[in-house]
């Protein structure tokens, strides 16, 4: 093989083991960083794309301790309810609507990050039409969860 055959035999490589990586439920600022500061004030979205071949009609976020939620940005053609712990802090966020095959939609919301810098893991579960769920927890490291570095 040359070196220009064997230089695209890489490039391919590469973009193919990075494409799995790209489409799934993820996490990011509202610029669409993966990073963010200690103590912010921060707006998040939540993107997710269906991957199936039938729509998505639930998602549901578990929410990093530490991360205060604010407000939420109104999602036209869902529903959201959110769990709350004692001190009355949103620990859980569930969407309930459609997202069609080939389709994604973005769901944001504000939030204060912790006060010391690490990282952030958000799970994510993503519902399906025929009641199949994928985590986007990392319990399968083919689905990870999203994180944010908070420094």
């Amino acid at each position: 093989m040359n070196r220009s055959n064997t230089l695209t035999a890489l490039i391919a490589a590469a973009v193919l083991s990075a494409a799995p990586a790209l489409a799934h439920a993820v996490v990011r600022t509202e610029t669409g960083a993966a990073e963010s500061m200690a103590g912010a004030s921060e707006t998040y979205r939540l993107n997710v794309p269906v991957e199936k071949d039938m729509a998505t009609t639930e998602v549901r976020l578990v929410v990093p301790k530490g991360v205060s939620i604010t407000r939420f940005q109104v999602t036209p053609g869902f529903v959201r309810t959110t769990k709350t712990d004692d001190a009355g802090l949103v620990t859980e966020v569930t969407w309930k609507g459609k997202i069609a095959p080939m389709e994604y939609a973005r769901f944001f919301f504000q939030a204060r990050n912790p006060a010391a810098a690490g990282d952030l893991s958000w799970s994510i579960y993503q519902k399906y039409a025929d009641g199949s769920v994928v985590a986007w927890d990392g319990t399968d490291p083919q689905l990870p969860a999203s994180k944010t570095a908070v420094k």
